[in-house]
């Protein structure tokens, strides 16, 4: 640590900040350091901005003035995916939209495009190079890879949710069935029962 600070020139005897995150940032350009500000994974400290798929991920705690690594950055905010382009968790890596990430191959950044669409038919989706062809078949999210992950039906040509597919008939958010292009869908009634208690929390308070 002693020999990082002397070759940096960074001196940390009254804590540090954004001006010596900037420094390590320039000693350690093979790595983006991120710090974030609360578990919700929303609010930015420092961003890096750098390309690079090694990431240094922080948590600052405002009230111990004290940065924590984050060794899992789906387990801190507790999210099923984080997205490395607009660092944002959120529920489905399938469903995410990033304007940071390329749409097809889910590279970052984006894949430049070229004059001809590039056709894949394990997935059936078109890829704008073919340097991103390559790259949705190699690039995973989670587990499996993007190829495996985001299709579009052979039959509709429409993309494949994790929701139970049918051709022509989109699920429906609202009453949770697979409905007709153009359907028009009602507020669910509630159930009338009591809720279970150990879906329910209770606050007790005194004015």
């Amino acid at each position: 640590m002693n020999h990082l600070l002397a070759t940096t020139g960074i001196v940390l005897s009254n804590g540090g900040g954004i001006a010596e995150l900037i420094k390590f940032q320039e000693y350690f350009k093979e790595y983006r350091i991120v710090v974030f500000r609360g578990l919700n994974g929303e609010e930015i400290m420092f961003d890096g901005q750098v390309e690079s798929e090694k990431r240094i991920n922080l948590l600052y705690d405002a009230a111990e003035h004290h940065f924590h690594v984050i060794n899992s950055v789906t387990g801190a905010p507790s999210r099923q995916y984080f997205c490395k382009g607009c660092n944002k968790g959120c529920e489905s890596c399938v469903t995410h939209k990033c304007q940071e990430s390329c749409s097809d191959c889910m590279s970052i950044p984006p894949r430049s495009y070229a004059d001809v669409r590039i056709p894949c038919e394990a997935c059936n989706r078109q890829f704008r190079s073919r340097a991103c062809f390559d790259k949705h078949t190699n690039n995973k999210l989670g587990k499996k890879r993007v190829c495996e992950k985001k299709k579009n039906c052979a039959m509709c040509n429409t993309f494949i949710t994790p929701k139970k597919h049918e051709c022509f008939k989109p699920f429906c958010t609202i009453c949770g069935h697979n409905r007709e292009i153009g359907h028009f869908c009602f507020m669910q009634p509630l159930k009338n029962e009591l809720p279970h208690s150990d879906d329910v929390l209770f606050v007790f308070y005194y004015f």
